[in-house]
């Protein structure tokens, strides 16, 4: 079993993949800068950081096996996620990634598309920064999983499929997965490393 640290874990992505991780018998230290949400319990440790804290989310995450990324990417840049893993020693760190950087049929990116949603379009932009970061990285043991168009909900159907840079899109048109089916797919990457130093992206 693993030691998971999940920055960002009140988070809707965070939360579901705190729970995927304990029902598989993983230990979790769930950080994030207002830890309200979280209750102590068996397998959990939880610590209140500010993650732009590059000290205190170093320290947090000490220790751990691997280092999920749930945070927004507009309110946290890679480097403030990268450089405290590596001063921690931590050799693996999943990110839980965005769809506008994903791939159309014409080749053009989904952030790109004329009908993408301006409320959208500043965290869509920080995540394909941040995935363009992690490619020029050359310590760390990363993988980016990106979701598909529709992220949300919290059905846990087990069902779904696995792509690399190319948006998933079901036989009746839609593109989406739950965070919970996502997280299945993110804590099975912990456990079975397939995509090292590569994006993929889960959709139904």
């Amino acid at each position: 079993m693993s030691k998971i640290a999940i920055i960002g874990a009140t988070g809707r992505a965070g939360s579901q993949l705190l729970e995927e991780a304990l029902r598989r018998g993983h230990t979790v230290t769930a950080i994030a800068r207002n830890t309200d949400k979280l209750t102590a319990r068996p397998g959990v440790t939880v610590k209140q950081v500010d993650a732009l804290d590059a000290n205190a989310l170093q320290q947090a995450i000490s220790g751990s096996d691997v280092v999920i990324s749930a945070v927004h990417f507009s309110t946290l840049p890679a480097s403030a996620v990268i450089d405290p893993v590596k001063k921690a020693g931590v050799k693996r760190l999943l990110v839980v990634g965005g769809a506008g950087s994903l791939l159309l049929p014409n080749g053009s990116r989904v952030i790109d598309s004329p009908g993408f949603p301006a409320q959208y379009k500043d965290e869509a932009s920080a995540g394909a920064d941040f995935l363009e970061e992690l490619r020029q990285e050359k310590q760390l043991d990363w993988t980016f999983l990106s979701p598909s168009a529709l992220f949300d909900g919290t059905e846990r159907t087990g069902q779904f499929r696995l792509g690399q840079d190319d948006l998933l899109v079901s036989s009746d048109g839609k593109s989406s997965i739950s965070f919970a089916d996502f997280a299945i797919a993110m804590i099975d990457e912990v456990e079975t490393p397939k995509h090292s130093r590569q994006r993929f992206t889960v959709g139904y």
